[in-house]
């Protein structure tokens, strides 16, 4: 029995909690992956690693649980190239097929859209670049970075104090 049939036999309201979506949107995406597989299918070939419910649940869970392909690989008993290539037919059949398509800029500024999806994927923190040799406050007129216990530098004991 594949993974999709299991998550299909949960109770509603804990299928939208892990999967992510609901039953009927679910089953829309299914009925369109389905069709596309089949199309894409037709002259035959050697038969698929992955069932097309499973291509959308590892969709699903690698946008919403931000796994790894290795550890999406691992529970599906499967390589992660594999998974990489689910993810992207997935993706890009459902964007094709228009039914799954998020609005455009045009429909924000209509004021007509109801509901926004924002991006909130991870980007790389702003940290301060690293110091350059010479650049720091502990270094002499030549370059070379002053010992803490220097003599010549301490100004307790320079000649010049005595």
């Amino acid at each position: 029995m594949e993974l999709a049939e299991k998550a299909l036999k949960m109770r509603d309201k804990q299928f939208k909690r892990i999967i992510g979506t609901t039953k009927p949107v679910f089953l829309m995406m299914m009925n369109t992956l389905e069709i596309a597989h089949e199309k894409l299918h037709e002259t035959g070939g050697n038969p698929p690693d992955l069932t097309v419910g499973d291509k959308l649940l590892i969709a699903l869970q690698y946008y919403r649980e931000y796994r790894t392909m290795e550890s999406i690989a691992v529970d599906y008993s499967c390589v992660k190239s594999s998974v990489c290539r689910s993810i992207h037919w997935v993706e890009n059949t459902l964007s094709a097929d228009g039914q799954f398509h998020l609005p455009g800029k045009q429909a924000l500024q209509d004021g007509t859209l109801k509901t926004v999806a924002v991006d909130v994927t991870e980007h790389p923190i702003e940290r301060p670049k690293k110091e350059l040799f010479g650049s720091s406050t502990n270094t002499k007129k030549n370059g070379i970075p002053a010992r803490k216990n220097d003599i010549r530098s301490s100004p307790r004991l320079s000649p010049t104090a005595m």
